[in-house]
């Protein structure tokens, strides 16, 4: 979903997790109690990590390993937008937009380092690798 730059990042949420459950991995921007409670209500958990004036919220070790590996995308964002010149922001069409993405993906695939997901350490963990969504 794209969204005009004015929009709050937390308003399209549910309607992205439409259909989805399980668990949803997100930075300290997503944290409001009411998207919290809405996803809650369609079977989607938000997992995030807590700012320093809150409450700890209690996380099993599983999902603890993966709010770390959170990191792990924020990498390849990082990696798309600067590499491959992933980001651009005055596109002049809709399909222009679509193709410098793919073509940002395609030169990803390419690249002779990226980022790994270790999952040893999350099957140590007793923790099945569930989809992780990220915002």
């Amino acid at each position: 979903m794209v969204a005009a730059g004015n929009v709050d990042d937390r308003q399209p949420v549910p309607q992205l997790c439409q259909g989805l459950f399980g668990k949803l991995f997100a930075d300290k921007g997503y944290i409001i109690k009411s998207l919290r409670e809405r996803l809650q209500e369609n079977g989607v958990t938000l997992i995030y990590r807590v700012r320093k004036n809150m409450q700890p919220e209690p996380l099993s070790d599983a999902d603890a390993a993966l709010l770390r590996k959170r990191m792990l995308i924020e990498s390849v964002n990082k990696e798309l937008k600067s590499q491959t010149e992933g980001q651009h922001t005055r596109h002049r069409s809709p399909v222009n937009f679509q193709v410098n993405t793919v073509a940002a993906l395609i030169a990803y695939t390419c690249l002779q380092k990226k980022p790994s997901l270790k999952h040893k350490e999350l099957q140590q963990k007793d923790c099945r690798l569930p989809m992780i969504c990220n915002f």
